[in-house]
């Protein structure tokens, strides 16, 4: 029995803590308030909270009102030494008794809190309490409460302070308050990496040269994204000079793009690109994404064919020798290129070259189903289709038949 009894504990401890352990931050204890302030009879005042550390994603506070002489019997500080994280409060109400003080007098005050000055002032004068974040109406000796981004508007606006009011309900003493206030802080978000100042990143990402080129750079700029956010806290990212900035995009983009397929996606996806814009008859644009590939070292003999053939079409045959010539280099066997290249020369005037290149490979096939002899008639039907005539095209097809 004692031993069911000790598993049985030992099983409530853990869900305990499990229930503690929700939230990757931590009570910024040095950024605490703690104000002991005399209130005068039927008046308002306001406290200023210390300034909340970047980050801060919700505040404890507690209001003890004591008699004369009394003493607080331990701070809200070392209260919350006990309490991991917030989740332990806001989970119930056994977490605010547990924050509350243990020793409070007789006298009771009414309370509101505002996330900025002028709301503050407004109160002091008028007691409006409209826009408060926060109103406590009935007078209370003692209070403690957790305020979060999740419910309560102030947290929500990010703002680096918060403002007390209190309302005395003694007419005739003074009052002594005590505010403590203590933020928690969120670890991640205290390096600035907030929703807005990501999204900043990934716009300026995807305006740099190697982005353009992808089809869908999202990875790629959140790859970016991740390794300047585990190097840098956003203030000291936007401290760097330009240049360094530049380089820091540059060296992640860098390692993003080595680490992985996306080198061999980004030059497939330019490759159909530049297909589809060739098929639409687009023969210049699909140019510049061939263009790319070759410029950084990552063309193919089939990509020198297919630039080729663009500039044929485009009726630039001197530029279509010269990138056909380097694609034959890298392809002694690519009968697409050597065809191109005779296209080249007879459009070029050369017909003695042309022929000999046409007649040398006529019993061949350009690939498994396509022989030489088709794909030239097929070629010669496309040059007339966008207007490139040649007398020599018939010579040629006798030549062959």
């Amino acid at each position: 029995m004692n031993f069911k009894k000790e598993i049985f504990l030992l099983f409530v401890a853990i869900i305990f803590q499990s229930g503690f352990a929700q939230k990757d931050g931590y009570w910024d204890k040095t950024r605490a308030t703690t104000e002991e302030i005399t209130v005068s009879a039927r008046e308002r005042i306001i406290i200023k909270t210390q300034d909340f550390p970047e980050g801060t994603t919700e505040v404890v506070f507690r209001i003890t009102l004591l008699d004369k002489n009394q003493q607080m019997a331990s701070s809200l500080v070392s209260v919350l030494k006990a309490i991991p994280d917030p989740t332990g409060i806001s989970q119930g109400s056994a977490g605010a008794v547990f924050i509350l003080s243990k020793i409070s007098g007789d006298d009771k005050c009414k309370y509101a809190v505002f996330s900025n000055e002028n709301l503050a002032n407004d109160y002091k004068k008028k007691g409006t309490t409209a826009a408060a974040c926060l109103v406590q109406d009935t007078p209370v000796s003692k209070d403690a409460k957790l305020l979060s981004a999740d419910k309560a508007p102030c947290m929500k606006l990010n703002a680096g302070n918060l403002w007390f009011g209190f309302e005395s309900k003694n007419w005739i003493m003074n009052q002594k308050v005590v505010l403590e206030v203590v933020p928690w802080v969120d670890t991640k978000l205290s390096r600035g990496w907030t929703a807005a100042n990501r999204k900043s990143i990934i716009d300026q990402c995807k305006t740099s040269n190697l982005a353009q080129k992808m089809s869908n750079s999202d990875d790629f700029c959140v790859c970016i994204l991740e390794k300047i956010q585990s190097k840098y806290s956003f203030k000291e990212f936007q401290k760097l000079l330009a240049i360094e900035r530049a380089k820091s995009f540059k060296d992640f983009g860098d390692s993003c793009f080595g680490e992985s397929n996306l080198s061999k996606s980004i030059y497939d996806d330019l490759r159909k690109q530049a297909s589809s814009l060739s098929k639409k008859g687009k023969q210049g644009e699909a140019i510049i994404k061939l263009t790319i590939i070759i410029n950084d070292g990552k063309a193919t003999a089939l990509d020198y064919n297919a630039i080729g053939e663009n500039f044929l079409l485009t009726k630039q045959y001197g530029k279509a020798i010269k990138f056909l010539k380097t694609g034959e280099k890298l392809d002694e066997t690519e009968l697409l290129i050597k065809l191109n290249l005779a296209h080249a020369y007879l459009l070029n005037d050369n017909y003695a070259l042309a022929k000999a290149i046409y007649k040398e490979y006529q019993s061949q096939n350009v690939t498994d189903s396509l022989s030489w002899t088709l794909k030239i008639k097929q070629d010669f039907a496309l040059f007339k289709k966008v207007g490139i005539e040649n007398k020599d095209f018939e010579r040629i097809l006798r030549v062959l038949d």
